[in-house]
């Protein structure tokens, strides 16, 4: 027997209506930025606005090239995000286990420490971190890039979250078949928990390729500018060239839709596990 309710009371109608215009919100600055990027400058200062470019203009993305060493800042992002990145997650991988499976002093403390470090703004730790990375001889330098930015409590407890739901019982059977604590981690633990890993890789890459206030502190030397920051002098180079801004936004954001498209199924799958908002 069919149901007699209405229509909108069986489809929640005002929520697939606020479903629809909340992603419209979010889709449209995305597809506007593309079809920007190959305008030419009369079509984007044109009223009453173009959708589509009068013609698809390449010279735009050639003239990213022109004003900016736009491969060296790519590359520079590529190197200290990737490295960044995979050792924030092996560091963050040693401090879930310990902190979740092994018994050793201070643990509790130690546990709300890193806990309490979340609530610390970022701009209170810059200058005494600026101070030591100066005494340490790293400032202008791929090391004082990325080992200041290594130590992750959000990555350590999102990993943590994955850890603390795996059964004693199997490290206890694998302890009796001889595995010492590495073994159990690398054989038991990591295959167990891969949803959280690739999850926690893909936050700590994203973070780490927008990151703009660090990289712009510590550095001087053109040689080591990263992408956020090649992004701003193209803003004083270009102008009032928007379409020029555009093409070089459309091409940084690329690195992101690739990680974010192979590791998909893995997020949906992790959000989904542990509840992530």
């Amino acid at each position: 027997m069919k149901s007699k309710r209405p229509l909108y009371k069986r489809y929640n109608l005002p929520g697939t209506v606020l479903l629809i215009l909340g992603g419209f919100i979010m889709v449209f600055p995305f597809v506007w930025m593309v079809l920007s990027a190959f305008k030419t400058n009369a079509d984007v200062y044109a009223y009453p606005p173009k959708w589509l470019p009068s013609s698809w203009f390449l010279d735009n993305f050639q003239s990213v090239f022109d004003m900016i060493p736009f491969w060296r800042y790519y590359a520079n992002s590529l190197f200290t995000s990737a490295v960044a990145t995979f050792l924030q997650v092996i560091i963050s991988i040693f401090a879930a286990y310990a902190l979740t499976k092994l018994r050793f002093p201070g643990k509790s403390a130690m546990y709300r420490l890193i806990q309490s470090s979340m609530f610390v703004p970022t701009v209170v730790t810059i200058i005494p971190l600026f101070f030591i990375v100066s005494q340490l001889g790293l400032v202008d330098t791929y090391a004082g890039i990325i080992l200041p930015q290594i130590m992750s409590a959000f990555t350590t407890i999102l990993i943590m979250s994955f850890f603390v739901d795996i059964p004693t019982e199997l490290l206890e059977a694998a302890r009796i078949d001889g595995c010492g604590y590495f073994r159990c981690l690398f054989n038991v633990m990591i295959p167990n928990a891969m949803p959280a890993i690739t999850t926690a890789t893909l936050f700590s890459f994203l973070g780490f390729w927008k990151s703009y206030q660090w990289p712009l502190i510590v550095t001087n030397s053109t040689e080591l500018r990263t992408l956020p920051i090649g992004l701003k002098y193209l803003v004083q180079e270009s102008s009032s060239e928007y379409q020029v801004m555009m093409a070089a936004a459309m091409m940084a954001i690329v690195p992101v839709l690739l990680v974010y498209s192979m590791y998909q199924k893995q997020l949906v799958k992790s959000i989904t596990l542990t509840g992530i908002k």
